[in-house]
């Protein structure tokens, strides 16, 4: 089974980030995502399923089967779904790059900070194609964390989350993938791309995005690298700690934080090409 790199690992505190972090941006990113009663909807790579709870009850008369390698992480989203009552998910231990199910099995496809972690995103999206039906749909949501600005601004900060950049990077991913959604999707033959920002700026009048998302979310993340970080030598542990600070100053009153999201949608051709 391939093995694919999480740099931000599995444990239980970075379970609660990702359902930290989920239930944030839930209108953000899936405001306007549903599907049809009776539509095969495959979601790759659902971790924890911090994303499958809110696409299973936006849509409960979808079908869902949710995958991911990680077999603990499986089990953490299988019991989460249960206990929020959710009959309409089947969750599978799965290889993205080897994939047990027939061509055209799904109607729609939904990948969310996924093609982030992976060393040929290219690769899995032209695999994933061919399991839609014609004319099937695939959304893609991804980060980016180039345009990451923030008030009072900080050289530790930036150079704590270039940590965190360049980590992913050395594990064959890639943390600036937002901005190549457009092209990755037509290399792989999907039609009719189409790519939206989804911009998180938050300031102090936004109480529930100060906690969740600068203090929960993205300053939790780069905490979390901290000793991989270091391990590498990217960076000293006063430098990152400064910069930790600093991210963590943002969420004060006069504080302002901006960050990017990514999300694409995409239809498999009528014929495979």
């Amino acid at each position: 089974m391939t093995t694919i790199p999480y740099v931000h690992g599995h444990d239980e505190r970075e379970h609660t980030r990702l359902q930290d972090q989920a239930a944030t941006l839930v209108e953000l990113l899936h405001g306007d995502t549903a599907y049809p009663g009776g539509s095969r909807v495959l979601e790759v790579g659902c971790g924890v399923g911090a994303q499958t709870l809110t696409l299973a009850a936006r849509s409960p008369q979808a079908r869902f089967t949710s995958i991911d390698i990680d077999a603990r992480s499986l089990a953490e989203a299988r019991r989460r779904a249960e206990a929020a009552g959710l009959h309409n998910v089947q969750f599978q231990q799965a290889d993205l790059f080897a994939l047990p199910f027939a061509p055209a099995s799904f109607d729609h496809l939904f990948v969310c900070f996924v093609l982030e972690h992976l060393p040929r995103p290219a690769e899995a999206l032209a695999a994933l194609r061919g399991l839609l039906r014609p004319g099937g749909t695939l959304t893609v949501i991804e980060g980016d964390h180039g345009p990451t600005v923030f008030h009072p601004d900080s050289a530790a900060a930036h150079e704590a989350i270039a940590c965190q950049v360049m980590l992913q990077r050395r594990a064959g991913g890639d943390a600036h993938i937002g901005r190549a959604l457009y092209p990755l999707l037509i290399g792989a033959g999907f039609d009719a791309v189409h790519v939206v920002p989804r911009a998180v700026y938050v300031d102090a009048s936004r109480p529930a995005l100060v906690d969740g998302f600068i203090r929960k979310t993205f300053t939790a993340m780069i905490e979390g690298v901290r000793a991989q970080a270091l391990a590498a030598g990217l960076i000293t542990p006063e430098r990152f700690d400064e910069g930790l600070r600093a991210l963590e100053r943002t969420a004060e009153a006069d504080g302002t934080f901006f960050y990017v999201f990514f999300k694409a949608t995409a239809v498999a051709p009528a014929r495979d090409r």
